[in-house]
């Protein structure tokens, strides 16, 4: 029996603000998938990942992801949702005053996690998925922003994501340290999580290629062979 998608969206209305961003918008993504989602400024972008995350809600329209209805998901299962997502900013949102171990056993305290042993072992399999396991103790000023977002996909990873959302991930980093992420973000994929990815770098998109969608003109095109 084949699996379900992780993401089914069918005819999907986005709305950001009473103003509708998408129409008819139609998406699947498929267990350990690598999608890039590419589009202008204001071409609705955020606004699709939201519907994934349940940060807005299904207007008109069907979405599934990772086994929740969009259209009846309840206040309360929205954390129970969010906990099968990972998400990953461009602006890391690292706790500043709390060293990488504090930031990550937060979310994992916040997350129904009580064994102190298997907090421990699951901040060092995400940290050495990362590379970063030497960086524990740091404080995240300390790190370089390559390592900072390296740190932010770690605490994405936290609860074995069915789904991981990463929105400009690479977006304040040099090309070299953006490179890096793009292998951590692949070899994720690998490993079962599907992935989706906005960006404007094209040129990551030539380097590591993935399927491509693109908000354009008021829907969701793609798969695109040809970036334009």
């Amino acid at each position: 029996m084949e699996a379900s998608p992780v993401v089914l969206l069918n005819n999907i209305d986005v709305f950001q603000k009473n103003k509708l961003v998408l129409t008819g918008v139609n998406l699947s993504i498929g267990e350990g998938e690598f999608v890039y989602l590419i589009g202008k400024t204001g071409s609705g972008k955020s606004s699709l990942m939201k519907i994934l995350y349940a940060g807005l809600p299904v207007e008109k329209g069907t979405g599934f992801v990772a086994g929740y209805d969009l259209t009846k998901i309840s206040r309360r299962q929205i954390p129970l949702l969010r906990r099968k997502l990972g998400i990953v900013f461009q602006d890391y949102q690292l706790l500043e005053d709390r060293t990488v171990e504090e930031n990550l056993k937060f979310v994992l305290k916040a997350t129904g996690w009580k064994d102190k042993e298997a907090i421990k072992t699951r901040i060092s399999e995400v940290l050495k998925e990362v590379e970063l396991l030497s960086k524990l103790h740091s404080m995240p000023h300390n790190l370089s922003g390559g390592e900072q977002q390296r740190i932010a996909i770690a605490r994405a990873l936290l609860n074995k994501p069915e789904l991981l959302l990463a929105d400009e991930p690479t977006g304040n980093l040099d090309p070299e340290t953006s490179n890096g992420i793009m292998r951590i973000l692949f070899n994720i994929s690998k490993q079962g999580t599907a992935v989706m990815m906005a960006t404007h770098n094209y040129n990551l998109i030539y380097k590591f290629p993935g399927r491509v969608v693109k908000c354009e003109e008021g829907t969701l095109t793609g798969s695109v062979d040809k970036l334009n």
